[in-house]
């Protein structure tokens, strides 16, 4: 390879890694922040079963509304947590929940399924939900499609290892991505459902799955925070920025960030930003006139509260400074189970008719849906 070649490829890898601390919010705290005005609507509260349920999304599917999340019998990820579904024509009401999938037996234990978001084209409405073992083991993810919303038809194996953080997303070539932790799923099947591939920042031989456990191992063999749950953006240079949770011991109340320039193939190393986190999944997305923005957890005085939930914009895709809170009102919790905390937890955001929908898990036992018009830029 020829010297001017060489220094080039290093010019153009350096620059594209250099976004990381470019890429910032400058929240602080809620302080003065203004309130939007907002509707919001309880989509599932449980009785007396069904008491753990998180990783909610949303989807508007032929003038419906769908919501999915995981539901589980009391605790956080344990076995027999299946997915199900509810319906709305009018956001505030809803149907009660529907099995949208019932996880399946290993050595007679049932295995836990956690829901993953939802996508549609040309009248097709694509589920996702993951699968493992007790033991976080044979991690495999699976498709079901309706065309009515009703009837859906046989699981579909995507033969990819993961528990996805997010539904497929499409990039500006018309490819579709998933953001799992560390495992970015790609395909061109413009239905979402075949031809899967995946790519990651760590080498092959650092894993064999994507899940809830496994992305602490590849993360200390590379020396990186235990870097999770992913949520992406891509700018008009067509480069793809996926922001990174950190959790565990080694938090320190920031998000990182990985790229790629080649269309999701290959990854840049990944590096620490200036965005502020409460260690909490979050959601990245564009807003109708191309400004990016985010909606999440930016305190890092409370961790683990996830409260206040904010909306940043940015005007230049690096710099999230037009920062709104959403909500921060306090849910009770009225059942407890492992792990269940967080006042607005793993938001999932769709835009429609020019409002913002997001939906929640309000302290991982019901799910909430709340909507708001755009700020005016």
């Amino acid at each position: 390879m020829k010297a001017g070649v060489l220094i080039l490829i290093l010019f153009l890898s350096t620059k594209i890694w250099a976004q990381a601390s470019e890429i910032r919010n400058n929240y602080a705290d809620s302080t003065g922040l203004p309130h939007l005005i907002i509707e919001r609507s309880m989509v599932f509260t449980p009785g007396n079963t069904g008491l753990y349920n998180h990783h909610p999304a949303i989807i508007s599917f032929k003038n419906k509304f769908y919501a999915m999340w995981s539901n589980g019998i009391k605790d956080e990820d344990s076995p027999g947590q299946r997915v199900v579904y509810a319906v709305s024509s009018d956001f505030f009401h809803w149907s009660e929940p529907k099995v949208l999938a019932n996880p399946t037996k290993t050595n007679d234990t049932l295995n836990i399924l956690t829901a993953a978001g939802f996508y549609q084209y040309k009248g097709t409405l694509v589920a996702y939900f993951g699968e493992y073992t007790k033991h976080r083991q044979n991690t495999r993810l699976y498709a079901v499609v309706t065309e009515d919303g009703e009837h859906w038809g046989q699981e579909i194996d995507l033969n990819v290892p993961l528990i996805p953080n997010y539904g497929p997303q499409q990039l500006n070539s018309g490819r579709l991505l998933i953001s799992g932790n560390f495992l970015f799923p790609y395909t061109d099947d413009p239905y979402g459902i075949s031809g899967w591939k995946t790519s990651s920042f760590y080498a092959d031989s650092l894993y064999t799955q994507d899940n809830s456990s496994a992305f602490y191992a590849p993360a200390a063999k590379n020396g990186f925070p235990a870097l999770c749950e992913g949520s992406f953006y891509q700018t008009k240079n067509n480069v793809i920025h996926m922001l990174l949770r950190v959790t565990g011991k080694e938090w320190k109340g920031r998000l990182w960030l990985t790229e790629s320039a080649d269309n999701a193939q290959t990854w840049s190393k990944p590096q620490e930003t200036l965005f502020s986190d409460n260690d909490s999944k979050f959601h990245f997305g564009h807003l109708p006139d191309g400004r990016v923005y985010y909606v999440g957890i930016p305190d890092t005085l409370h961790r683990n509260n996830r409260n206040p939930l904010v909306l940043s914009i940015s005007d230049d895709a690096k710099l999230f400074n037009h920062n709104y809170i959403i909500a921060d009102e306090i849910y009770r919790l009225k059942h407890e189970g492992l792990y269940k905390e967080g006042q607005y937890g793993y938001p999932d955001t769709m835009i429609k008719d020019g409002r913002m929908y997001v939906v929640v898990s309000r302290q991982k036992e019901s799910v909430e849906i709340l909507r708001f018009k755009l700020p005016e830029p």
